[in-house]
C-alpha cells in the first residue's frame, strides 16, 4: 500500500448565517459573542486554526474577532460585546415601559375577566361545612 500523498487542510472555514438573538455564533463546540448591533443581518463566518472572524455579509465590517478556542463547550464573551447588549437591552426595557405607561395613560389598556372571589369562598365554605359534620358523625374517609 502506498503512502498518502501531504495534504494541507484548508487555511480559511467560512460559512454564512443570521445572526440570532443571543448575539454568539458556534464554531465546533465553542460559542463566540458578536457584536450585538449585527443582531439579526447576515454575517460571514471565517475559520482557521489561530482565530475566528465574523463580518457583515454586505459590506465586510468586522463584527467579532477572537482568538480560536480549542477546548470543548466554552463560551467566549468579548467585554465590549458585554456592554454593548447589556445597553441594548436596558434600552429595549425602557422602551416596554414607556409604551405601557403611554398605553395606560391614552386609556389603551385591554379588558381582561376577572372571577368573583365570592364564588371561591362559597366553594370552599360548604365544603369544609360538609367536612365537619361528617368527622363530628365519627366517619373516616
Amino acid at each position: 500500500m502506498l503512502t498518502l500523498p501531504p495534504v494541507d487542510l484548508p487555511r480559511w472555514f467560512r460559512s454564512h448565517t443570521r445572526l440570532g438573538r443571543d448575539h454568539y455564533i458556534r464554531v465546533d463546540t465553542v460559542d463566540y459573542s458578536v457584536h450585538p448591533l449585527a443582531i439579526g443581518k447576515r454575517i460571514q463566518v471565517s475559520t482557521d486554526t489561530d482565530e475566528v472572524i465574523a463580518v457583515f455579509s454586505s459590506g465586510g465590517a468586522v463584527v467579532a474577532r477572537h482568538p480560536r478556542c480549542w477546548a470543548k463547550h466554552q463560551t467566549i464573551t468579548d467585554p465590549d460585546h458585554a456592554r454593548t447588549a447589556k445597553a441594548l437591552r436596558g434600552d429595549f426595557r425602557h422602551h416596554l415601559a414607556s409604551q405601557a405607561r403611554q398605553a395606560a395613560a391614552t386609556g389603551d389598556l385591554i379588558e381582561v375577566e376577572q372571577s368573583q372571589l365570592d364564588t371561591y369562598e362559597q366553594a370552599f365554605t360548604s365544603r369544609e361545612d360538609h367536612t365537619d359534620t361528617d368527622e363530628s358523625e365519627g366517619e373516616v374517609f
